[in-house]
């Protein structure tokens, strides 16, 4: 009768997708579907969509307007941003809502670093003339600690090096990046000479010496220094696609996978010696957003705008294409909502994630 009734139990843990004692849970990519107001939860593990969110089932418009996600390393929690809502929710594993920041203006980017205390949220792109500052907020009270003036307009991509000590945040309207000392709130503003590239979004290397972003109106991919934290300098630029957006680098290979929204494409960058290594292009790729990899890099998850509707059956919705890193030939493509935009995860690599080596748990 015992062995019956813990077959049972695992039974019910495994349809209810609770883990098992000693089992970790399977890798989640989180999906924000900007143009329906819901979050897609896709197992990394099997590739397939695995539940759906419905913000609002939870008190929220059709115009929250879900930007950017992340989550903590444990999978214990994960943050998104409502642009519409003005809004910073905190999720449990079982997708619960536990916390809230209310009020703070067009939340755009978020990252953090997994041994302190600190989620950074930027402002959006969608807004005309959003707050000129970076919000320090205390993941655990869902508060914010500190504004940080960033003296230009539009902040939007952010990136924290492994160590959680810096921050870099960048300006969508001038040549303008700043670097942040988290410890002291020290500030160092880089220029830019030249055409104006409207960064969209950093990488890093995993340790933290080099930082990439992509040139929204030039189409090209900017390496930068950043061994000289908070400042930065230029190392190289390389022609990629038009409008490359949210980049990650591969933590074991090294080498960067770069959506190129308008060329619905992905180029494949050699960080370490900046050159475009391969251009990936096929079925499932439209208007590519944001970039995840699974732990191992093996495959790399890409969510697709796809707002013309070219691509899954109805041709109103958005896709996550899944592609293999070893021959980034397209292996999947799985339907999920309305413009999905950012992503995030707990189990693989992400974009604005940092490292596993910072200090303690101090601001």
């Amino acid at each position: 009768m015992r062995r019956f009734l813990s077959s049972l139990v695992l039974l019910a843990l495994l349809l209810w997708g609770i883990p098992a004692a000693g089992q970790a849970p399977s890798p989640k990519l989180y999906v924000c579907n900007q143009g329906e107001a819901t979050v897609s939860i896709i197992d990394m593990t099997s590739k397939t969509l695995e539940t759906t969110v419905d913000l609002k089932e939870r008190g929220f418009s059709e115009n929250a307007k879900p930007h950017h996600v992340v989550a903590e390393p444990d999978g214990s929690h994960w943050y998104v941003t409502l642009i519409g809502a003005n809004t910073i929710l905190k999720f449990n594993s079982n997708n619960k809502i536990v916390d809230r920041l209310n009020n703070f203006e067009v939340p755009g980017l978020l990252s953090l670093a997994p041994k302190k205390k600190v989620l950074y949220a930027g402002r959006s792109m969608s807004a005309v003339n959003p707050p000129k500052s970076l919000g320090m907020i205390d993941r655990s009270t869902m508060e914010v600690m500190k504004r940080v003036n960033t003296f230009f307009p539009r902040p939007h991509p952010l990136a924290v090096k492994p160590n959680g000590n810096y921050t870099f945040i960048a300006s969508l309207a001038t040549n303008q990046l700043m670097g942040i000392n988290t410890q002291t709130r020290e500030t160092k503003l880089t220029r830019l000479g030249g055409t104006t590239q409207t960064p969209v979004q950093f990488a890093m290397t995993p340790d933290g010496s080099r930082l990439i972003a992509g040139g929204q109106k030039t189409g090209q991919l900017l390496v930068f220094d950043a061994t000289n934290a908070p400042s930065l300098s230029v190392i190289d630029t390389l022609d990629v696609g038009k409008q490359p957006w949210h980049p990650v680098i591969d933590r074991n290979s090294g080498l960067a996978y770069v959506p190129n929204k308008m060329s619905n494409s992905i180029s494949v960058v050699d960080v370490s010696d900046p050159s475009v290594q391969a251009t990936i292009r096929g079925d499932g790729l439209a208007q590519p957003h944001g970039t995840v990899l699974t732990a191992d890099g093996e495959f790399l998850f890409v969510s697709n705008n796809n707002r013309e509707g070219s691509h899954e059956p109805s041709g109103k919705n958005g896709v996550v294409t899944v592609i293999d890193t070893d021959t980034n030939e397209i292996v999947k493509i799985i339907e999920v909502g309305k413009y999905p935009t950012g992503i995030g995860t707990y189990g693989g690599q992400q974009v604005t994630m940092a490292g596993s080596d910072g200090e303690d748990g101090s601001p």
